[in-house]
C-alpha cells in the first residue's frame, strides 16, 4: 500500500493498494496481526506482477515508510523474479523520530503518531499504515526544518546518524 504526497499535502486519492499472492502458504501468527487469510490472497497477483505496478506508481520520487529496512529488505528480494530494482531514495519516519526525539523511548509508529497528534485508522493494513505513515511524516516537516534539515540529503545524513541506523545497519 502506498499513498502519494505532493507540495507537502497527502493525496489520498492517488493511492496503491494491492494485496499479494505469496504461492506460499501465510504464517499463522500474523494472521491475527493483519488480517490477510489465506482466501483473500488466493488469486491476487503474484509480486513479479505487483513490483513493476508499484515501481511504476512511486518511479521519481522519494519513498517514505516506517521501518523501512523491513519493508525494503522483501521488495530488494522481490527484484530478480519482477525484473525491477528500487533504487529511489528512502526516508524512514522511525529513524527521523530518533533523530527528533532522542529521548523517546518508543519510536513505534503508533507512538510516533500518537505524540505528533496523528489519527491511528486501518493499522497494520498496508494503507493504512502508508496513511499513517505519510501523515506523520508530514507532521515531522516542520520539526525538522526547525532542527535545521531542509533538504533530502540533509535528512537522508542525519537519518544514517541515529542510534537505530546504527543498530539495524
Amino acid at each position: 500500500g502506498a499513498a502519494r504526497i505532493v507540495n507537502n499535502r497527502l493525496l489520498r486519492h492517488e493511492i496503491f493498494n494491492q494485496l499479494v499472492d505469496p504461492e506460499r502458504p501465510l504464517r499463522p501468527e500474523g494472521i491475527p496481526i493483519h488480517g490477510i487469510t489465506e482466501d483473500m490472497v488466493r488469486g491476487q497477483p503474484t509480486i513479479d506482477t505487483v513490483l513493476p505496478a508499484f515501481h511504476e506508481f512511486c518511479e521519481d520520487t522519494v519513498l517514505i515508510a516506517h521501518n523501512a529496512a523491513f519493508d525494503m529488505r522483501f521488495l530488494q528480494l522481490a527484484e530478480p523474479a519482477s525484473g525491477v530494482r528500487l533504487d529511489m531514495p528512502v526516508l524512514d519516519t522511525l529513524l527521523l523520530s530518533a533523530l527528533l526525539h532522542p529521548q523517546q523511548e518508543s519510536h513505534r509508529l503508533e507512538a510516533i503518531a500518537e505524540r505528533l497528534g496523528v489519527p491511528v485508522l486501518g493499522r497494520h493494513t498496508a494503507l493504512g499504515d502508508a496513511i499513517v505513515t505519510a501523515e506523520v511524516f508530514l507532521k515531522m516537516i516542520p520539526l525538522l526544518e526547525a532542527a535545521g534539515i531542509a533538504t533530502l540529503a540533509q535528512a537522508l545524513a542525519a537519518s544514517r546518524k541515529t542510534h537505530l541506523a546504527r543498530l539495524s545497519g
